[in-house]
Protein backbone atom coordinates (compact mmCIF):
# COMPACT_ATOMS: atom_id res chain seq x y z
CA UNK A 1 0.00 0.00 0.00
CA UNK A 2 1.05 3.25 -0.59
CA UNK A 3 1.39 6.48 0.95
CA UNK A 4 0.20 10.02 -0.23
CA UNK A 5 2.27 12.90 0.66
CA UNK A 6 1.06 13.42 4.28
CA UNK A 7 1.57 9.76 5.08
CA UNK A 8 -1.75 9.13 4.38
CA UNK A 9 -2.41 5.49 2.50
CA UNK A 10 -3.54 5.88 -0.84
CA UNK A 11 -6.45 3.66 -0.32
CA UNK A 12 -7.87 6.14 2.49
CA UNK A 13 -7.11 9.23 0.06
CA UNK A 14 -8.97 8.00 -2.45
CA UNK A 15 -11.90 6.69 0.17
CA UNK A 16 -12.13 10.22 1.98
CA UNK A 17 -12.52 11.47 -2.03
CA UNK A 18 -15.55 9.19 -2.84
CA UNK A 19 -16.90 10.00 0.77
CA UNK A 20 -16.98 13.60 -0.32
CA UNK A 21 -18.32 12.93 -3.46
CA UNK A 22 -21.25 10.86 -1.77
CA UNK A 23 -20.06 7.15 -3.57
CA UNK A 24 -20.20 5.05 -0.15
CA UNK A 25 -22.78 2.75 0.22
CA UNK A 26 -24.55 3.01 4.06
CA UNK A 27 -22.35 0.75 5.53
CA UNK A 28 -19.13 1.78 4.12
CA UNK A 29 -20.11 5.59 5.15
CA UNK A 30 -21.01 4.67 8.59
CA UNK A 31 -17.58 3.06 8.85
CA UNK A 32 -15.93 5.95 7.30
CA UNK A 33 -17.35 8.41 9.94
CA UNK A 34 -16.54 6.21 13.15
CA UNK A 35 -12.78 6.25 11.76
CA UNK A 36 -13.06 10.38 11.27
CA UNK A 37 -13.78 10.55 15.65
CA UNK A 38 -10.32 9.21 16.18
CA UNK A 39 -8.32 9.66 13.21
CA UNK A 40 -6.98 13.01 12.25
CA UNK A 41 -4.86 12.46 9.85
CA UNK A 42 -7.94 11.50 7.67
CA UNK A 43 -10.21 14.48 9.07
CA UNK A 44 -7.64 16.38 7.43
CA UNK A 45 -7.83 14.52 4.30
CA UNK A 46 -11.25 14.56 3.70
CA UNK A 47 -11.17 18.01 4.46
CA UNK A 48 -8.74 18.70 1.82
CA UNK A 49 -10.92 16.93 -0.63
CA UNK A 50 -13.52 18.78 0.06
CA UNK A 51 -12.16 21.88 -0.71
CA UNK A 52 -10.28 20.60 -4.00
CA UNK A 53 -13.72 19.57 -5.10
CA UNK A 54 -15.64 22.33 -3.64
CA UNK A 55 -15.22 24.76 -7.20
CA UNK A 56 -16.87 21.77 -9.54
CA UNK A 57 -20.14 23.29 -9.48
CA UNK A 58 -18.72 26.69 -10.71
CA UNK A 59 -16.52 25.09 -13.34
CA UNK A 60 -18.75 22.73 -14.73
CA UNK A 61 -22.13 24.25 -16.40
CA UNK A 62 -25.16 22.22 -16.15
CA UNK A 63 -26.57 20.81 -19.69
CA UNK A 64 -30.10 19.32 -19.57
CA UNK A 65 -30.11 15.61 -21.09
CA UNK A 66 -31.67 15.02 -24.53
CA UNK A 67 -35.37 13.22 -23.98
CA UNK A 68 -34.26 10.73 -25.84
CA UNK A 69 -31.32 9.88 -22.66
CA UNK A 70 -34.22 9.05 -20.37
CA UNK A 71 -36.34 7.04 -22.77
CA UNK A 72 -33.27 5.06 -23.79
CA UNK A 73 -32.45 4.83 -19.75
CA UNK A 74 -35.56 3.32 -18.79
CA UNK A 75 -35.57 0.94 -21.65
CA UNK A 76 -32.28 -0.07 -20.40
CA UNK A 77 -33.35 -0.68 -16.96
CA UNK A 78 -36.81 -1.88 -17.77
CA UNK A 79 -37.25 -3.10 -20.91
CA UNK A 80 -39.16 -2.74 -24.36
CA UNK A 81 -42.74 -1.51 -22.78
CA UNK A 82 -45.62 -3.86 -24.31
CA UNK A 83 -48.20 -1.95 -26.46
CA UNK A 84 -51.62 -3.13 -26.91
CA UNK A 85 -52.36 -4.15 -30.47
CA UNK A 86 -54.53 -1.53 -32.11
CA UNK A 87 -57.85 -4.04 -32.11
CA UNK A 88 -57.58 -4.46 -28.05
CA UNK A 89 -56.87 -0.51 -27.86
CA UNK A 90 -60.57 -0.54 -29.76
CA UNK A 91 -61.67 -3.01 -28.23
CA UNK A 92 -61.42 -1.50 -24.93
CA UNK A 93 -62.78 2.33 -25.87
CA UNK A 94 -65.67 0.69 -27.02
CA UNK A 95 -66.20 -1.24 -23.89
CA UNK A 96 -65.77 1.65 -21.76
CA UNK A 97 -68.12 3.74 -24.53
CA UNK A 98 -70.45 1.30 -24.17
CA UNK A 99 -70.79 1.46 -20.45
CA UNK A 100 -70.60 5.02 -20.75
CA UNK A 101 -73.80 5.02 -23.27
CA UNK A 102 -75.81 2.16 -21.41
CA UNK A 103 -75.34 4.80 -17.46
CA UNK A 104 -76.64 7.70 -19.24
CA UNK A 105 -79.64 5.78 -21.10
CA UNK A 106 -80.29 3.99 -17.53
CA UNK A 107 -80.12 7.50 -15.83
CA UNK A 108 -81.78 9.54 -18.70
CA UNK A 109 -84.86 6.78 -18.49
CA UNK A 110 -84.99 6.84 -14.50
CA UNK A 111 -85.73 10.99 -14.83
CA UNK A 112 -88.92 10.12 -17.18
CA UNK A 113 -90.46 7.86 -14.93
CA UNK A 114 -92.72 9.75 -12.16
CA UNK A 115 -91.53 9.56 -8.78
CA UNK A 116 -93.12 6.63 -6.72
CA UNK A 117 -95.28 8.38 -3.95
CA UNK A 118 -94.13 7.20 -0.81
CA UNK A 119 -96.53 7.15 2.16
CA UNK A 120 -95.18 8.44 5.14
CA UNK A 121 -94.91 6.22 8.35
CA UNK A 122 -97.86 7.76 10.99
CA UNK A 123 -95.78 8.47 14.40
CA UNK A 124 -97.93 6.67 17.55
CA UNK A 125 -97.29 8.94 20.82
CA UNK A 126 -99.12 8.03 24.23
CA UNK A 127 -98.57 10.10 27.16
CA UNK A 128 -99.10 7.59 30.40
CA UNK A 129 -99.87 9.96 33.33
CA UNK A 130 -101.56 9.81 36.75
CA UNK A 131 -104.44 12.29 37.41
CA UNK A 132 -102.25 14.26 39.85
CA UNK A 133 -98.73 13.81 37.40
CA UNK A 134 -96.63 12.05 40.22
CA UNK A 135 -96.04 9.46 37.65
CA UNK A 136 -95.35 10.44 33.79
CA UNK A 137 -94.40 8.51 30.96
CA UNK A 138 -94.08 9.19 27.40
CA UNK A 139 -94.19 5.98 24.38
CA UNK A 140 -93.50 6.36 21.19
CA UNK A 141 -93.92 3.68 18.41
CA UNK A 142 -90.81 2.79 16.42
CA UNK A 143 -92.88 0.36 13.43
CA UNK A 144 -89.18 -0.32 12.02
CA UNK A 145 -88.35 -2.60 14.72
CA UNK A 146 -92.04 -2.86 16.87
CA UNK A 147 -90.66 -1.65 19.75
CA UNK A 148 -92.31 1.33 21.88
CA UNK A 149 -89.68 3.67 23.75
CA UNK A 150 -90.40 4.98 26.73
CA UNK A 151 -89.10 7.65 29.04
CA UNK A 152 -90.45 8.21 32.36
CA UNK A 153 -90.25 11.98 32.70
CA UNK A 154 -91.88 11.79 36.44
CA UNK A 155 -92.17 9.35 39.28
CA UNK A 156 -91.36 5.27 40.72
CA UNK A 157 -92.31 2.52 42.18
CA UNK A 158 -93.28 1.79 45.80
CA UNK A 159 -90.39 0.40 47.87
CA UNK A 160 -90.59 -3.44 47.50
CA UNK A 161 -93.54 -2.90 44.35
CA UNK A 162 -93.36 -2.64 40.64
CA UNK A 163 -94.49 -1.03 37.72
CA UNK A 164 -96.04 -3.25 35.14
CA UNK A 165 -97.36 -2.08 31.68
CA UNK A 166 -100.15 -3.14 30.54
CA UNK A 167 -101.80 -3.01 26.68
CA UNK A 168 -105.18 -2.63 26.27
CA UNK A 169 -107.10 -3.06 23.17
CA UNK A 170 -111.18 -2.09 23.41
CA UNK A 171 -112.45 -4.48 25.54
CA UNK A 172 -110.26 -7.32 25.44
CA UNK A 173 -108.56 -8.40 28.55
CA UNK A 174 -104.97 -6.51 28.98
CA UNK A 175 -102.05 -7.74 27.86
CA UNK A 176 -99.08 -7.66 29.74
CA UNK A 177 -95.84 -5.63 28.05
CA UNK A 178 -93.68 -6.29 30.73
CA UNK A 179 -92.02 -5.03 34.09
CA UNK A 180 -90.36 -1.52 33.50
CA UNK A 181 -87.10 -1.31 34.89
CA UNK A 182 -85.90 0.93 37.37
CA UNK A 183 -84.10 3.44 34.70
CA UNK A 184 -85.52 6.21 33.41
CA UNK A 185 -85.85 4.92 29.53
CA UNK A 186 -86.69 1.47 28.19
CA UNK A 187 -87.85 -0.05 24.98
CA UNK A 188 -90.19 -3.70 24.61
CA UNK A 189 -91.54 -5.23 21.81
CA UNK A 190 -95.20 -4.97 21.08
CA UNK A 191 -97.13 -8.16 20.49
CA UNK A 192 -97.79 -8.29 16.33
CA UNK A 193 -101.90 -9.31 17.25
CA UNK A 194 -101.80 -5.24 18.54
CA UNK A 195 -99.81 -3.61 15.85
CA UNK A 196 -102.92 -3.72 13.30
CA UNK A 197 -104.82 -1.94 15.71
CA UNK A 198 -102.19 0.82 17.02
CA UNK A 199 -103.93 3.66 17.12
CA UNK A 200 -106.80 2.30 19.41
CA UNK A 201 -104.89 1.22 22.21
CA UNK A 202 -104.81 2.19 25.57
CA UNK A 203 -101.71 1.75 27.62
CA UNK A 204 -101.47 1.23 31.46
CA UNK A 205 -99.67 1.02 34.65
CA UNK A 206 -100.13 -1.17 37.20
CA UNK A 207 -98.91 -0.88 41.06
CA UNK A 208 -97.13 -5.05 40.91
CA UNK A 209 -95.61 -7.09 43.52
CA UNK A 210 -92.02 -7.41 42.84
CA UNK A 211 -91.34 -9.73 40.09
CA UNK A 212 -94.66 -8.77 38.40
CA UNK A 213 -98.52 -9.74 38.07
CA UNK A 214 -98.68 -13.77 39.40
CA UNK A 215 -102.33 -13.52 37.84
CA UNK A 216 -101.55 -12.13 33.89
CA UNK A 217 -103.68 -9.66 34.93
CA UNK A 218 -103.52 -6.20 37.08
CA UNK A 219 -103.70 -6.76 40.59
CA UNK A 220 -102.62 -4.05 41.64
CA UNK A 221 -104.07 0.04 41.60
CA UNK A 222 -103.68 1.02 38.12
CA UNK A 223 -101.22 4.10 39.10
CA UNK A 224 -101.54 5.88 35.29
CA UNK A 225 -103.05 5.52 31.44
CA UNK A 226 -102.22 6.97 28.14
CA UNK A 227 -104.09 6.51 24.68
CA UNK A 228 -102.15 5.71 21.66
CA UNK A 229 -102.88 8.65 18.93
CA UNK A 230 -100.81 8.89 15.50
CA UNK A 231 -99.53 12.26 14.74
Amino acid sequence: MTTGPDDIPQDDSLLAAEYVLRLLDPVEDAAFRARLATEPALAAEMTAWTTRLSGLDADVAEVAPRPAVKTGLERRLFGQPQRLPFWRRVGLWQAVSLASVALAAFLALQSLQPPQPVAPTPLFVSEIAAEDQSLRLLAVYDAQAAELRLTRTAGSAAEGRVLQLWAIAGDAAPVSLGVLPETGTTAVILPEALRAGLADLVLAISDEPAGGSPTGAPTGAVLAVGQVSAL
